[in-house]
């Protein structure tokens, strides 16, 4: 049994984004998910503008800006082995702000879209960049090795 991915937008997104297709995202999402060895669940994916990813930012982090990638995490223990389909949760990605950025962290806006969507579902999986140094490098390895199978 597969992931069930759900695409969403919000705001001001329309598809296709500066070149990157609803379908894009939904392969990445997949490819991820295999990689990382992902089933039997389900996750949402809501592409955003900076105006709602701000006022999300606000309302949850207390940070009046908005930011690149928010994710929330259905559960905070591991699912049971169960055969029915869970959500895992939902991961907010401002495309706005990835185009932002892009040159900064990727080659590409559709990689740059691409390491957001790693982040977020990792961060759906229990990892946590700001609890420690030694929390975040053990995320950015991760990252990068999802990365590197998806290229």
């Amino acid at each position: 049994m597969k992931m069930n991915i759900d695409i969403c937008r919000d705001g001001r997104i329309r598809f296709p984004y500066r070149g990157v297709r609803k379908k894009d995202v939904i392969d990445d999402a997949e490819k991820v998910a295999r990689i990382l060895c992902i089933s039997k669940c389900s996750i949402t994916i809501i592409l955003v503008d900076n105006d709602i990813i701000r006022m999300i930012n606000k309302k949850f982090r207390k940070k009046n800006k908005p930011t690149d990638v928010i994710s929330f995490a259905e559960r905070d223990l591991p699912f049971p082995n169960v055969c029915t389909i869970q959500h895992l949760g939902d991961v907010y990605i401002s495309l706005e702000k990835a185009w932002e950025q892009y040159r900064q962290y990727s080659r590409s806006f559709r990689e740059e879209v691409r390491r957001l969507l790693v982040h977020g579902i990792l961060h759906l999986l229990g990892y946590d960049h700001e609890k420690s140094a030694r929390e975040a490098k053990k995320m950015k390895k991760k990252e990068d090795e999802v990365l590197g199978k998806i290229s």
